[in-house]
């Protein structure tokens, strides 16, 4: 018997100073049985902070090789944004670069292996690549509060967030990776 996606409903306040993005979002993710907690939050936070009209969770990242974790298409469905979720090859993202005018990447974990990789390896557009590191115990503090209906508040302003959880409010730095 295969084990099947738990749906987890997001709504989210989003007051985004930084990009002038004031919206009340409402996010249903699918969490698929091999994916950690830890990814659904990062999948999650990457949708709020490159909220834009046009963007939507795929299939890609752990069902579909062949689409990121998040995407934002303009109205006549061209690619405008190629989000990627956790530690992507260099491959992926010279794909990334290639099929998209924007590529950014998010991560849970530490950045140094695909920093490298945009080092060493052959990828399109390699320095125009955006890639943000969450801290581990700013997810380590969301992953515990986790449950399939959510009600957040997340403000962001000089590259910082406020994230408030169940009354608490969580905070983290949305810095740019090896710029």
């Amino acid at each position: 018997m295969a084990l099947t996606a738990t749906l987890h409903q997001f709504t989210v306040a989003l007051s985004d100073v930084d990009r002038g993005v004031y919206e009340t979002l409402a996010i249903k993710a699918a969490r698929h049985p091999s994916e950690s907690a830890e990814y659904l939050w990062t999948r999650v936070l990457a949708y709020c902070l490159e909220y834009a009209d046009g963007i939507a969770f795929s299939r890609g990242g752990l069902s579909d090789p062949d689409e990121p974790a998040v995407l934002v298409r303009d109205l006549t469905g061209e690619l405008k944004a190629w989000i990627e979720v956790g530690l992507p090859d260099a491959a992926r993202l010279h794909k990334a670069a290639k099929a998209a005018p924007r590529v950014a990447v998010y991560m849970h974990r530490e950045p140094t292996p695909v920093l490298r990789a945009l080092a060493e390896e052959r990828i399109h557009r390699a320095s125009e690549i955006e890639v943000y590191a969450f801290d581990r115990t700013f997810i380590a503090a969301l992953v515990a509060r986790l449950e399939r209906r959510m009600d957040l508040d997340l403000s962001v302003t000089d590259r910082h967030l406020f994230l408030t959880v169940g009354g608490d409010t969580l905070g983290a730095e949305r810095r740019r990776q090896g710029a």
